[in-house]
């Protein structure tokens, strides 16, 4: 069965910075575009960053751009999402994505708080 495992989330002073990672197991990330996702309470999930495969093209959502810089290590399959100057605004569940054509994997989601 595929897994994907986010790690790294946590509680972050407001302008700080987090780096969330994202594993996969059973699958092999080189085939895949992967992307992060947020969801807060009561609103649907969203787009953060997004990676394709072969040219490793990125895009961002407008909230996030020149802050987040999303990356992929294919060898140790693993996905990345560098947040910097994190706003509390920023705060939510943070999943990585992984899609083929029309199949998606999706991880658990790992919590980002920015608070002072």
């Amino acid at each position: 069965q595929v897994q994907l495992v986010e790690s790294g989330g946590g509680l972050v002073q407001p302008g700080g910075s987090l780096r969330l990672s994202c594993e996969g197991f059973r699958v092999s990330f080189s085939l895949y575009s992967l992307s992060w996702y947020r969801q807060t309470p009561g609103k649907d999930r969203e787009l953060v960053a997004y990676i394709g495969t072969i040219s490793g093209s990125t895009s961002y959502a407008d909230a996030v751009k020149g802050r987040f810089t999303i990356s992929r290590d294919n060898d140790k399959n693993a996905v990345y999402l560098q947040m910097n100057s994190l706003k509390p605004e920023d705060t939510a569940v943070y999943y990585c994505k992984a899609a083929l054509v029309q199949i998606d994997h999706w991880g658990q989601g790992t919590q980002v708080t920015v608070s002072s």
